[in-house]
């Protein structure tokens, strides 16, 4: 191998995937410009086999059909890398972006940012520091997200607001109900019900 594919890290696979996206799908706006500049850059870099994934949707949504199929591609061993013309191409968010950069290190397929100068090859002093300084960002935004998160959690409780699913149990409170009044013990309504008796004991010690 030549000096320039030190970056490949697949070497079962040289294969490049190349992804672009514009924002929207009335035929205003095309990825042509995007593709013909990596399509250069590949070419430059030696990486003639390339695959194309291509998405028309805006940056915010979530279904992302080619983006998902490449990372597909990429659990399976299938891409050796992925070119892209700007990091805002690829993920929707900024910790979107942390979730598929973070999964693509730990596949060993490196990311690359044709128009940004951004390479995470590993082999690269520079890709590392671009890497690092990508993921100690993404971390950030992740952790206000968290702390938000976790503070309307506490706003709620501290209103009285019960959290998660309701139960499942609540709905055979009235039938257990219905059957002590009756006079049945725990574990004779638990074995006319078909329930567990800590689930009959459960729902009696909350009606009390």
């Amino acid at each position: 191998m030549s000096g320039t594919n030190k970056c490949f890290v697949n070497t079962m696979n040289t294969k490049t995937g190349i992804y672009v996206r514009v924002s929207t799908n009335n035929g205003s706006q095309t990825t042509d410009s995007q593709l013909a500049e990596v399509k250069k850059y590949c070419d430059m870099r030696g990486w003639t086999e390339t695959e194309v994934f291509e998405d028309h949707v805006s940056g915010g949504k979530a279904s992302r059909p080619a983006l998902d199929r490449m990372i597909r591609q990429m659990r399976a061993g299938a891409l050796a890398r992925c070119v892209c013309w700007k990091l805002d191409r690829l993920g929707r968010s900024l910790t979107h972006l942390a979730l598929v950069i973070d999964e693509m290190t730990r596949l060993q397929v490196p990311l690359i940012c044709s128009s940004q100068g951004i390479d995470t090859c590993s082999e690269s002093p520079t890709g590392k520091l671009q890497l690092g300084v990508l993921m100690a960002v993404a971390e950030f935004e992740r952790s206000i997200i968290k702390d938000r998160v976790l503070s309307g959690l506490a706003a709620a409780r501290n209103r009285g607001v019960r959290l998660g699913r309701p139960s499942t149990l609540n709905k055979r409170r009235d039938e257990v109900l219905e059957l002590k009044a009756e006079g049945k013990g725990v574990r004779e309504i638990a074995r006319e019900l078909k329930m567990p008796v800590a689930s009959v004991f459960k729902l009696l010690k909350e009606a009390a």
